[in-house]
């Protein structure tokens, strides 16, 4: 018989034995199909929050650095920060432009005020900003312009429309040349945003732009909230960071100010998103470990009901070896089983949780799905090993006695 002849003799002799066995063969499969399950789906939100997060994070690109008020020793928005001794100014703004590789400089002023044209009136946020605003923070004009390049004091009463805020207060209508009332103040529509979507649950579309000048007026602020630059993407950021830090320290005297690179941001995020998706991975693991005894179980179980049939193939000639290998199968094709139900229900779950709930953040790890197969193999190589040794073991004149 050839070797090619005995290894397909050994499958054959091991799937026979799993099917002769169906509801023992099925619970163990089960228990290994809930642990790869487990596994894949895990890893698939684990991946999809990681990558939502990260899509969030990026849409106003990497190379920018935010300079908020106060000395801060963690990341984070700082907009209550009001307790520098000397404030960012928009002077601080117009500094900043000399800067060498600097792009872009705008100036963030954000408050809330009630939005009024004709007789439609809404509350909504009013971010008072620079021309450059488009370039920094990534959003397109649908209409229009956006506000000119008037400096940051003296600016005209101009007003850009976030897309919803458009279409709440003038639907399909032309909306430019009109005037709106933002508080105690009349502006003139010039421009309306393409839709920007949400940030981090915060609606850009739902927004009006005005001259940080008037801004500043009109919420009777001594400074600018934050100042965001942006650099030529080829410049090294600590390079730039280190230039902004050198021109605000001979401004202000003292480092009254934190400074943020967006690259840093992601650098730290990614990291903890990376320990996120290991954790959920290593839960789904635990189930794969609750398989891996039950395959153990049953195989012993398994050795000890057929030690006669262990015997017999030993009298007829069949070798230490082969009898481990044919334990070993079988305790390989439940692990593959198991592996392949469980992958089979995860994607099918996923593929159906993407169809009734769109925005659900799930991204499928393909070397995730392959590992977990390779992984039930090898738990159910490794949990038939000590039963297969055993069967190899026994003594064949012993073996057949206890038929």
């Amino acid at each position: 018989m050839s070797t090619a002849m005995r290894a397909v003799d050994r499958l054959c002799f091991a799937w026979s034995a799993v099917s002769g066995q169906r509801l023992r063969s099925g619970l163990t499969v089960l228990g290994i199909a809930v642990g790869i399950l487990a596994v894949v789906l895990l890893t698939a939100v684990g991946e999809g929050v990681r990558r939502f997060v990260l899509g969030e994070f990026t849409q106003f690109g990497t190379n920018i650095v935010g300079v908020q008020p106060g000395k801060n020793t963690t990341f984070g928005m700082s907009g209550a920060t009001i307790s520098s001794v000397r404030p960012l100014t928009v002077d601080d703004a117009a500094a900043l432009t000399r800067v060498p590789a600097v792009t872009a400089v705008v100036p963030v002023i954000q408050g809330n005020a009630e939005v009024e044209s004709g007789a439609r009136a809404r509350r909504t946020t009013v971010f008072g900003v620079g021309a450059d605003m488009p370039a920094v923070w990534r959003m397109t004009v649908a209409s229009g312009s956006f506000l000119p390049d008037d400096g940051f004091t003296n600016a005209r009463p101009f007003v850009v429309l976030g897309q919803r805020m458009y279409r709440e207060l003038y639907g399909d209508d032309n909306a430019l040349g009109e005037r709106v009332r933002i508080g105690n103040d009349r502006f003139r529509v010039i421009g309306v945003m393409a839709s920007k979507g949400q940030m981090l649950g915060f609606d850009l579309d739902d927004t009006v732009f005005i001259p940080v000048g008037r801004a500043t007026e009109m919420f009777d602020r001594e400074g600018v909230m934050e100042i965001d630059v942006t650099y030529a993407e080829d410049e090294p950021s600590a390079q730039v960071v280190r230039d902004i830090e050198r021109l605000l320290l001979a401004r202000h005297g003292q480092v009254d100010f934190t400074l943020i690179t967006q690259d840093k941001m992601l650098d730290v995020l990614g990291d903890i998103l990376d320990i996120l998706t290991a954790g959920v991975a290593a839960i789904g693991a635990i189930s794969l470990v609750v398989g891996a005894f039950g395959i153990a179980t049953i195989m012993t179980i398994a050795v000890s009901e057929r030690t006669a049939e262990v015997g017999l193939l030993r009298a007829l000639g069949a070798r230490r070896s082969d009898i481990l290998r044919i334990f070993l199968v079988e305790s390989a094709v439940l692990g593959a089983a198991g592996g392949a139900v469980g992958v089979a229900v995860a994607l099918a779950l996923v593929g159906a949780a993407r169809t009734l709930v769109p925005g659900l953040p799930l991204a499928v790890l393909w070397p995730f799905v392959g590992g977990a197969l390779v992984v039930s193999i090898v738990i159910g190589i490794g949990a038939g090993l000590l039963p297969a040794a055993r069967a190899a073991r026994l003594d064949p004149v012993e073996a057949l006695r206890a038929e």
